[in-house]
């Protein structure tokens, strides 16, 4: 695989004085040298995936205790140019929901109809009344199918037949995360994108980003953000931190530990949870079995993760006081999770 590297690893104090994100000066993470053990641990990812020409990386980052111990751009990409997050945008809407309940605007057994009674189809199934933010949340909305993306598309979500009593089946769904993101545009009078910047993206010195919209002027929630791979990992270590950040708390711990918690059994995008053995699938082999939280999902040694297609990943590792940001351009999902757990995981758990 041809590899062309834009941005070269930096340590010591000469990363100390430089922004490599972009961003205003005086909010870019602060840099550390790079541990021998973690350097290897990266260039035996890049290595394996070299071998196998499946993983084309744009981006990596790795922090331990707060700081910056490894950053590469590859493949053309910059430490400037905003990167689309995919599914990584969910774990946004979910910590703007968390913030949502912190101030009283609404809790997770609140019941979607009642949000849009206005939108509801003629016959509202009982399952269709059922359905909580929390269901929302935990991709559990009980459907079988997603909305279309024509016309009004919190109409067309309420239109889908709920087969399955809310919170009993998983289903990953994107349009269930757009109507979270309705909500709160509902409750608020102002965009997600808007809501997020005062309580989010100013506090961790985020430009404010670009987030994709439906025709009726809400942002998806579900997909659609674009930041920059340090932006990436801000967020993460503000997730590291159970919601604190320069000793302010943006959104509740409480928040963050039950979010980032097993809540519900997963199976990957794409697949019915009857199909799990008929495909092969166990813990092992896949970790998109460990479990879903509100918009995140479990990973191996009691970590966690934000997910994007085509392999956009924030992981946080509690137990090693670490967080891995990455960019890539791929549809080998597993294989390049695989790759971070085998190498660079245990490097982090082993660093004191």
């Amino acid at each position: 695989m041809k590899r062309c590297l834009s941005f070269a690893v930096l340590s010591g104090a000469t990363a100390a004085m430089i922004s490599c994100s972009g961003s205003p000066e005086g909010v870019s993470l602060p840099r550390a040298e790079t541990p021998a053990s973690v350097q290897e641990a990266v260039d035996s990812i890049i290595a394996a995936d070299e071998r196998m020409d499946a993983v084309r990386f744009e981006s990596i980052m790795v922090l331990k205790h707060g700081k910056v111990i490894f950053e590469q751009w590859y493949n053309g990409a910059s430490a400037d140019k905003p990167h689309v997050m995919h599914s990584v945008s969910k774990t946004f809407t979910s910590t703007a929901i968390g913030m949502a309940i912190d101030e009283g605007l609404l809790s997770l057994d609140d019941r979607v109809g009642d949000f849009f009674p206005d939108k509801l189809p003629q016959d509202v199934s009982d399952n269709l009344n059922a359905m909580t933010v929390r269901d929302l949340l935990t991709m559990n909305c009980g459907h079988e199918s997603s909305a279309g993306q024509k016309g009004d598309w919190v109409e067309n979500f309420l239109a889908v037949p709920v087969v399955h009593q809310p919170g009993t089946w998983y289903y990953y769904n994107s349009m269930g995360t757009y109507m979270l993101s309705a909500i709160l545009q509902k409750l608020t009078g102002e965009k997600l994108v808007d809501y997020l910047d005062s309580r989010l993206f100013r506090p961790l010195g985020i430009e404010k980003p670009k987030w994709e919209e439906s025709p009726q002027g809400i942002n998806a929630g579900g997909w659609g953000l674009h930041i920059k791979t340090e932006d990436m990992a801000k967020f993460g270590q503000l997730l590291l931190q159970r919601g604190e950040w320069n000793g302010r708390q943006l959104v509740s711990a409480s928040w963050v530990d039950e979010a980032s918690a097993y809540q519900v059994p997963s199976v990957p995008a794409g697949t019915r949870p009857d199909e799990v053995q008929q495909k092969g699938l166990t813990p092992e082999n896949c970790s998109f079995l460990l479990g879903y939280g509100y918009q995140m999902w479990r990973c191996p040694m009691n970590a966690y993760r934000a997910d994007g297609a085509r392999g956009q990943y924030i992981m946080v590792l509690p137990d090693a006081d670490a967080v891995i940001a990455v960019t890539a351009d791929t549809e080998w999902l597993q294989g390049e999770q695989d790759l971070i757990y085998r190498f660079l995981f245990p490097a982090l758990i082993a660093l004191p």
